[in-house]
C-alpha cells in the first residue's frame, strides 16, 4: 500500500501519468505504479495478463474499448449499451427497473426492441414481499402508520432474468444497495443506464458539481467527522 493513511488516492492526483506513454512523467509516490511493494506490482501484472489471455475478460475489454472509440463524444449512453451488446453478441437484453421509473423502462424497452433486441424487463416490486417479512418494523417502512409497503426484490429480478436467459442486463434506477444485490445475483453481465437519485432527477453527479454551493452541507459534514 502507498505510504498514506488514506490508502489509494488516485482521485487527488494532478500528474495522471497513467494516461501518458510510460516514461513520459513519473507517477507520484503514492501511486500504485510507483509502489515498491511486490504484491502491488504482482496485482498490476495479473490484471495486465488477464487482458492478453483469450477468455471473457479479454472479450469484454475489447468490446468496451471498441465501443468507446467508435462513439466517443457522439453516442448517448443508451446507444453505447446497444453497440456494446452487439459487439458482445448479446441479442437478449434484460431491464431491471425501479417501479418509480416504469415509464422510462417502457421507453427503453421500445428502443431496444426497435433496434432488433429481444427484451425482458422486471420491476423491483416483483413478488409483493412485505418489508416486515424480513424483519423491518412497521415504523421503519414507508408506511410507518400502517399499510402495505412492498420490499424491493433485486434478487428476484436477477433470478427471473437468469431464468429468461438474458445476455446483458441493464439497470434502470435501482436503489443504492438494491443495485448491489442485483449485480451479485445476476448471471449475465450488468451495466447501469440510470443511477437513482430522486433529489437530482437521477443525475447524481449534480451533487458533486454543486458541492460548494447547494450541497455544501455534504462537504461540511465530512469535515466535521474528520
Amino acid at each position: 500500500m502507498p505510504k498514506t493513511s488514506r490508502g489509494w488516492i488516485c482521485a487527488l492526483c494532478k500528474v495522471r501519468s497513467c494516461q501518458l506513454e510510460p516514461g513520459t512523467a513519473a507517477p507520484p509516490a503514492y501511486c500504485a505504479m510507483a509502489s515498491t511493494t511486490p504484491e502491488v506490482a504482482s496485482l498490476l501484472m495479473q490484471a495486465r495478463a488477464s487482458y492478453a489471455e483469450d477468455g471473457p475478460t479479454r472479450e469484454i475489454a475489447l468490446a468496451a474499448a471498441r465501443t468507446e472509440a467508435a462513439g466517443y463524444l457522439v453516442w448517448p449512453r443508451v446507444q453505447e449499451v446497444m453497440e456494446f451488446a452487439r459487439r458482445m453478441g448479446a441479442q437478449h437484453l434484460g431491464i431491471a427497473h425501479c417501479i418509480g421509473l416504469i415509464e422510462e423502462a417502457h421507453i427503453l424497452q421500445d428502443i431496444f426492441e426497435a433496434n432488433g433486441f429481444k427484451v425482458s424487463s422486471l420491476c423491483c416490486k416483483v413478488g409483493s414481499i412485505p418489508k416486515t417479512e424480513i424483519g423491518l418494523r412497521q415504523d421503519e417502512t414507508l408506511c410507518p402508520e400502517g399499510g402495505f409497503d412492498p420490499l424491493c426484490n433485486p434478487v428476484g429480478q436477477a433470478l427471473l432474468l437468469n431464468h429468461a436467459g438474458t445476455q446483458l442486463n441493464v439497470l434502470v434506477g435501482l436503489c443504492v444497495g438494491h443495485d448491489s444485490l442485483f449485480i451479485r445475483h445476476s448471471q449475465a453481465l450488468v451495466t447501469v443506464l440510470v443511477a437513482k437519485d430522486r433529489v437530482t432527477g437521477h443525475n447524481p453527479v449534480a451533487t458533486l458539481y454543486t458541492s460548494h454551493s447547494y450541497f455544501s452541507r455534504l462537504s461540511h459534514a465530512k469535515k466535521e467527522e474528520e
